[in-house]
This record gives structure tokens, sequence and C-alpha cells, in this order.
């Protein structure tokens, strides 16, 4: 007969160290085995070990390893991955989940009504507290000296985008793109980079017998959220003629690349140094700054076009902390990514697109979601989240859940992403108010002309002509849904109503700060 003491239940890894650098495998003590954990079973073999007691526990063990390759099989054939490799906690990860997750009945009044009661139990402990302790400059500087070395404390004046000139050390007949990691991961990028390669050294300026390149920050960020149409808005924005982009959307640099990630189920790969997202500014640094070749003043020939980044996760992805910060309090983030952007742009402006949370997150499921897809799967997902941010809330804040890496990892649908005021409250710590254009995708969906024109003023922006005025507001829309699951129809009424519920407190609380009852989504 098997005891609870022949086998012991671990995190995979073996030292400090490797805990900083890479996903570890979670596992859970004394609690029953579930989908989103992976077992490393270690045997002790007792003092007495016979041939049937051998027998018994090999059969459970093989056993066991036939139970967990299923369950990995069934994920990588429903196409649903992310819950195979989990990131670390700094919590007990037991008592966050129940008992594993189950499908629900949806004819079944009991399965309804429990759902109902998580939810009910959820809002009952959502409460909106003082604001978080913002850290000082000194504990940025130290968790990332190498960025604030890079980058100046001050910019070029007469230019409306933050810009400096660096001196360039390199060899100018040598590839200044040749250990950037964007171009090294991607096919799409090196195309970029070749242009960028061939016109290097006429960008090249001498001032007192040495070289200098322009470098530049973005102007303005569109910090998110994923499916509100952040996409359609940076489509329409770069045909304006004084707006530049990166070299491509989405580079993910403040949340992910800098961190090392590309996609957390591969665990972390090198991190991409601040001077790789400078690289792709160069080709707008390099139109603000003109060609040079005859020139030696350095002087400007486009001081008014700006910047933009435009990346859907920097508003609320901070699910790399747990790796890389240590002096946690009550298990949030010590550090933000606006307390890094606000200490090195302290006038950045950022525009937020957001959406109705719940139809947000149907369309996130059918973007994301790989394979049999189907609303009573998304119910299913829906509820089996629902659990999860339940579990959670029974030991920590509603701000700690929020950002709690494991949950959110272990969640089949990003329902955290819909909770739009927890972030915008600690974007708010830092920033000021008239900082922000936060836009409805419903108003610009409908209105494309106002709502481009609110976004124009809030850069100030130049007048435009009528024929690129009429070429930005009236071109089809971009990212729109996919056919396929345009035919799986709406969610199921019952989602709807369950998600609409535990959204009400935020969405409250979110057109009480902004003074706009439009933002309550009440139809």
């Amino acid at each position: 007969m098997m005891t609870q003491m022949d086998y012991k239940y671990s995190l995979l890894g073996s030292t400090v160290e490797d805990y900083h650098k890479r996903p570890l495998l979670l596992q859970v003590d004394n609690t029953p085995m579930n989908v989103f954990a992976v077992l490393q079973v270690k045997r002790e073999l007792p003092k007495r070990w016979n041939s049937v007691g051998c027998k018994i526990r090999l059969y459970g063990f093989l056993f066991g390893l036939a139970i967990t390759f299923f369950i990995m099989a069934s994920y990588v054939l429903t196409g649903d991955k992310k819950g195979l490799v989990l990131t670390p906690s700094p919590y007990h990860f037991s008592s966050l989940v129940s008992p594993g997750p189950f499908a629900f009945n949806l004819s079944s009044a009991k399965d309804y009504a429990h759902i109902k009661l998580v939810v009910k139990s959820i809002t009952s402990k959502v409460e909106f507290g003082s604001s978080r302790q913002i850290p000082d400059l000194k504990a940025l500087v130290k968790s990332d000296p190498h960025m604030f070395s890079v980058v100046p404390h001050q910019f070029l004046p007469g230019v409306r985008n933050p810009c400096w000139y660096e001196e360039y050390t390199g060899n100018v007949t040598s590839d200044p793109y040749s250990t950037n990691l964007y171009g090294r991961y991607s096919r799409r990028f090196r195309t970029v980079f070749q242009h960028l390669r061939n016109t290097f050294r006429d960008h090249l300026t001498h001032r007192s017998r040495r070289l200098y390149r322009m470098r530049c920050l973005p102007y303005f960020y569109i910090i998110g959220q994923p499916k509100c149409g952040t996409t359609d808005l940076y489509d329409r924005l770069r045909l304006h003629p004084d707006v530049r982009f990166t070299t491509f959307k989405e580079p993910h640099w403040w949340t992910r690349k800098r961190f090392g990630i590309i996609r957390l189920s591969e665990g972390f790969h090198d991190r991409y140094p601040v001077e790789d997202y400078l690289d792709l500014f160069d080709q707008a640094a390099y139109q603000i700054q003109g060609n040079l070749t005859a020139n030696t003043k350095g002087s400007l020939s486009h001081p008014n076009i700006i910047i933009g980044e435009a990346s859907a996760s920097t508003m609320w992805d901070n699910n790399a902390w747990v790796y890389f910060y240590d002096n946690t309090t009550e298990g949030e983030p010590p550090f933000l990514i606006q307390d890094f952007i606000h200490a090195l742009q302290p006038d950045a402006r950022f525009i937020v697109m957001l959406r109705d949370p719940v139809e947000r997150l149907y369309s996130d499921y059918l973007y994301f979601g790989i394979a049999n897809k189907s609303a009573e799967d998304f119910h299913e997902k829906v509820s089996e989240s629902l659990q999860l941010f339940e579990g959670c809330l029974t030991e920590y804040t509603m701000r700690s859940c929020v950002y709690n890496t494991t949950v959110n990892n272990a969640m089949p649908v990003r329902l955290q992403v819909g909770v739009y005021i927890v972030y915008l409250i600690d974007w708010l710590t830092v920033f000021s108010r008239e900082q922000f254009l936060i836009l409805r995708l419903e108003d610009h969906a409908s209105n494309r002309k106002y709502t481009m024109h609110k976004v124009f003023d809030f850069l100030s922006l130049g007048p435009l002509t009528k024929e690129i005025e009429s070429e930005i507001t009236r071109s089809p829309a971009s990212n729109t849904r996919r056919p396929a699951d345009k035919n799986l129809g709406p969610m199921l009424p019952i989602t709807k109503e369950i998600l609409h519920d535990f959204y009400s407190p935020f969405n409250q609380k979110l057109a009480k700060v902004l003074r706009n009852d439009s933002f309550l989504w009440e139809k």
C-alpha cells in the first residue's frame, strides 16, 4: 500500500538562479492532479522493499505517466498549449484553484446557479483601495542600469519627438544591425534592416572628429487593449504625413522582449537590449534628421514629425515581473511598465482604445483559439476562468489577483485584460489624465472621422487636405473578424449575462473616473 510519504512534489528547478532565468514547471502538494500542473514524481524507497510492493508502485507510476500524457496530448490537439508550462507564482498555487476544471452542463440549473454564485462572490470582493506606492528612481535604475545609461535625461530642443545624438564608436564598414534580436528571429524584420543597413553611413554626422547617429523614442504610444481596434487605428494614423511608426507594429519590447519573452510557453530567450528597440525607430529618425551627407551642422529637416509605437500589451501585461523582481509586496509587482516609461519620458502621450469587455473577451477567444471553437466551449472556459479568479480572491486582494502571473496563465481565456480600470488607475499614479486619450471602439466603428479628429487634436497634428483626410477615414476597417469565426455566431446568452455581471463593477468605476457613462456599456 502506497502512502503520501512515498512521493514528494516540488518545483522543478535546482537553483535560485535558474528560477530567474527560465519558466519552471509548477507542482502542487497534497492537491488533486489537474491540467494546470505538470508534476515530477520523486520516489523515496522504503527501508524494506519486496517484489509485490515494487510491482504495485511501478504500475501506479506508469498509470500516472499515462494520465499525464493523455492530458498533455489533449491540450496540444485542442490548441490549448499555454496550460502545459506555467510560470512560478508568488503564492501557493494549491490555494488558488478549485479541484480541477470541469465541463458545465448548460441545461443544468445547478451549474448555472453555481457560476452565478462564483460571480457574486467575486464582485463582493471588488474594491479600489489607496494608490500603490510608486517606486523611486534609484530602485528603477538599479533594476535596469543599462537602459538608463543609454537614454539621456534631456532630448534635442526644437524637435517635437524625443530624439538625441548618440556617439557611434563602431566600425562604419560593419553591419550595425547584425546583433539585433528582432532581425534574428524574423525574416520580415531582416528585410527592413537590410534597407536601413544600406543607408546607415549616409546618416552619420561628424562633430569634433567624432561620429554621431540620431536616436529616438516614440512621442506617443498606442497601449491597448487587444481586440479593441488598435490595428485599425494604427493603419489609419500611419497615413498622416507627419506621423511615423516603428518599422513594424507590436514590438512588445516594454512588456516582453526586454525580458527575453517571445512566447511565454517557449521559456526565455536572450533579453533584447534597449538598443535593439531603438533600432526600430531608425527609419523615422532618418526622416526627422534628413540627409546629412553634405550638412556638417546636423540641422533637422523634418522637426515636426512625431513617432508612434503600437503594442496592445503595454497597458496591461506585467506577467514577467514574478521572474525578475524579488521585493514584492503582498504578491504585487514592485515595478510596472509605466514606471520605466515615465522615468525616461515623463511627457509621453498615450492612446487607449477600449471596447465592451464582454465582447472583447469573445473576440479574443475567437482570434487566439486554434481548434474546437464554439459558443459552448467559450462558456466552459469562461466558467473555469472565473473559478480560478475567485480562488485567488479568497486569500489575496483584487489587484494582486489581476497581476498574478500564475492565475493569468492558467485561465483559458484572458479574463483579466477586460478589467480596464485596474490598469488605468495604476497608469494615472505616474502620468496625468491629460496625457491620455481614451476612446471606445464602438464610437470609432460608427464615426471614424470623429475619432480620428480627436486623435489629431490630441497629438497636435496640423490640418489635412480633403484627399488625405478622406483616405484616412474612409478606408475599410483593419483586422476584422475572420469569416470562419463569424460563422460560429454570438456567445450564449447566459455567458453574456455572467460576464456582464462580472465586469459591471469595474465598468462602473471606469465610467466614474472618466466621467463618461458610455463606458458602462449599458445598452
